[in-house]
């Protein structure tokens, strides 16, 4: 396998990569996902995290398991704990059944590798794709309103909602951010600052309950997110919180767009209702990285995820185009060929 590189994932001489997210801003530490159960373990974990970046992960993961002699067994099993990690994110999945495919066609090595390779090269192309086509909706001097992470830390290349503001910068429409901070894990505090601050965007960090005092002031014109799922009729999966950030923003007549690659769209899924959700551990929400605040005993409600109606969307943009919500009530079985 050949050595690839962005800013969250890396392969070296075969070897699997994976920048610790749980620890940054502070602290930037590369872990070994090699084995599929290590890789398992930092997908679960939130070290290696983002819808197309843990497909692509765990794409690599299987290839380099290829590549130390796994059995065709090993191999498969591989590809079913990988795919089982994180049950919303879409992306895990697709990137599996395109392993298992190259299995289940007597592919070898060979064709494992040259598989995983084409799965990280194609999602840093969509990523450029997404942007050109979403920096064209934004007119100079936005104030963007963003929610949890969506850049280099969640894809093999510039990101997606993030990617999309990074090519508005890089053209020069003087945007500034607005960065929700994404309870309960904080990836818009710890993540997407970071990536804002190293790439020179000017962006101010707020709490997730100042968004709508945000949009009352009139500071954002535009809202952009990710996407951990997409259904056929243009709903959508994103991280919890994201619901809410819509009904507000249509409220105040703020154009909201989710932000994906193709990969994220789910035919399967008629709509919303048929997206399944990710629990996580009521930890997450009693306190953070060893502090607690809230008593140990609390019941908690921790979903990862929330579902927006499509309704709520000024349009969907994809690597294939931008897609109103008139052009979306007539669904996304269309646009896959």
């Amino acid at each position: 396998m050949r050595d690839l590189t962005s800013l969250g994932l890396k392969t070296v001489g075969g070897r699997v990569l994976v920048l610790d997210q749980r620890r940054l801003p502070d602290i930037e530490e590369w872990l070994d996902g090699t084995a599929p159960a290590a890789l398992v373990e930092h997908i679960r974990r939130l070290s290696v995290r983002g819808a197309p970046l843990i497909g692509v992960s765990a794409a690599l993961g299987v290839a380099a398991h290829a590549e130390r002699g796994a059995s065709r067994t090993q191999l498969e099993q591989a590809c079913a704990s990988l795919r089982a990690a994180r049950p919303t994110a879409v992306n895990l999945a697709w990137a599996m059944d395109q392993m298992r495919g190259v299995l289940d066609a007597g592919g070898g090595v060979g064709e494992l590798v040259k598989r995983a390779e084409a799965i990280f090269d194609q999602d840093a192309e969509f990523c450029e794709q997404m942007a050109n086509h979403g920096a064209a909706l934004i007119a100079p001097g936005e104030g963007i309103l963003t929610h949890c992470n969506t850049g280099g830390l969640v894809t093999a290349g510039i990101g997606t909602a993030l990617g999309v503001i990074r090519r508005a910068h890089e053209l020069g429409r003087n945007v500034h951010v607005f960065v929700d901070e994404t309870r309960p894990l904080l990836q818009g505090a710890r993540l997407t600052t970071w990536e804002l601050g190293r790439l020179g965007i000017p962006h101010t960090l707020i709490t997730d309950g100042m968004a709508a005092s945000v949009l009352a002031r009139g500071k954002v014109q535009r809202v952009l997110v990710g996407a951990d799922r997409i259904a056929r009729n243009g709903d959508f999966a994103n991280k919890v919180g994201t619901y809410a950030l819509a009904i507000v923003a249509c409220h105040h007549g703020v154009p909201f767009h989710p932000v994906a690659p193709w990969s994220t769209v789910d035919l399967s899924c008629a709509s919303g209702r048929d997206i399944p959700i990710e629990e996580r551990a009521a930890s997450e929400v009693r306190g953070y990285s060893g502090m607690r605040w809230a008593p140990s005993d609390v019941d908690v409600f921790n979903p990862a995820f929330d579902v927006t109606p499509v309704a709520l969307i000024e349009s969907l943009v994809l690597d294939r185009g931008v897609f109103s919500r008139s052009a979306l009530a007539q669904g996304l079985s269309g646009v896959a060929g």
